[in-house]
């Protein structure tokens, strides 16, 4: 087994399915081992091999040698008055990442990091500010999911990629995640209820729409004024808010699906009547959910609540004029849920 790669410091948690498919097939074992792996490995949590009893025992052994087992360390968690925890977890390598559980009744949503830190420095975004560490593996991104639903005790229903990082900076790695996230050898979620949220990668937008799963995408928008959105989401100052638009047309068109735009209202920067003109106008005509998205306020970021009265004039603006909009409702708010608050905090007091 020597020409495997056991570089990564997450061991088999670095592979996606076929990752690991390729490996057992260089090894001469028939398909179905990789799914047994799998469903141990996520559906039932294993931390070693020696628990998989129907893998024989020779390879067992190979696979330890060469592809360890790693589970996250809980770090640190909090917890709100409304049931809604925050997670903080260390990799093998030492790298801290942040995850979400948000119960509703009985469904379970987890909001998961894809990267360790960010590059795209968006302005009200804790994670932008210690900028970026590295990709996350497959692995590591379902570990997240997995774990948080253990800590709740039931399964997860939904899972969004809406933590830490830019997930179509980190495409490949992310897809396999979502892949075992939703295969019954993995969490079993349904593709629908797995959403991806970027800033706009373009590129990212038209690999997804070729992609035969029916994922949901979520795009954060924030501003549909180019010097504004410019000024928020300065990793995006090289995509114009035309071509964003062509994109997700071209995007609805290719699936049926109907992309979520999320807009942070921010006060005296994206909450003005110019700004609801052209946030109107970039959205009629395209498929879309608009998500408002009252801010939190992020140390270290110069950003402020917009008031609820605005966030009513913008809500009511969309709906008259046809356009699906809501406003998220807001969880955890007594403790570090903005991404990336949570890392802050632990890393102030260390």
């Amino acid at each position: 087994m020597s020409d495997l790669d056991a570089s990564h410091p997450s061991g088999v948690k670095s592979l996606d399915a076929e990752g690991l498919a390729d490996v057992l097939g260089r090894l001469g074992e028939p398909r179905y081992r990789t799914d047994q792996v799998l469903r141990w490995l996520y559906a039932r949590g294993a931390g070693s091999y020696e628990e998989m009893t129907d893998v024989s025992a020779g390879l067992r052994e190979n696979l330890a040698g060469q592809l360890p087992i790693t589970v996250p360390e809980l770090v640190t968690k909090q917890e709100s008055r409304d049931g809604t925890c925050k997670y903080l977890w260390r990799l093998t390598d030492g790298v801290t990442v942040e995850s979400v559980g948000l119960p509703a009744g009985e469904r379970l949503t987890v909001c998961f990091s894809t990267q360790a830190g960010c590059a795209m420095g968006c302005a009200f975004c804790a994670t932008g500010l210690s900028g970026f560490v590295r990709d996350l593996t497959p692995g590591e991104i379902v570990d997240q999911v997995r774990l948080v639903a253990e800590d709740f005790g039931t399964r997860a229903s939904n899972a969004v990629a809406m933590g830490q990082g830019e997930p179509f900076a980190n495409y490949d790695n992310v897809l396999g995640a979502m892949r075992l996230l939703n295969s019954s050898n993995g969490l079993g979620i349904g593709a629908r209820h797995i959403t991806l949220s970027t800033c706009g990668l373009l590129a990212g937008i038209r690999r997804l729409m070729d992609e035969p799963e029916q994922f949901t995408l979520a795009v954060s928008l924030h501003s549909a004024v180019q010097a504004t959105r410019n000024r928020l989401m300065p990793g995006m100052r090289g995509v114009p808010l035309a071509e964003l638009r062509f994109t997700l047309q071209e995007y609805a068109s290719a699936t049926g699906r109907r992309p979520s735009l999320e807009y942070a209202l921010i006060a005296k920067v994206n909450d003005a009547e110019e700004e609801l003109e052209s946030l109107l106008q970039f959205c009629r005509g395209l498929l879309c959910h608009v998500n408002l998205i009252p801010v939190n306020p992020v140390q270290g970021a110069q950003t402020a609540r917009a008031p609820e009265s605005k966030i009513e004039v913008f809500l009511s603006a969309l709906r008259d004029s046809g356009i699906e909009a809501s406003v998220r409702a807001e969880r955890g708010a007594d403790i570090d849920a903005a991404c990336g608050q949570l890392k802050q905090q632990h890393s102030a007091t260390e």
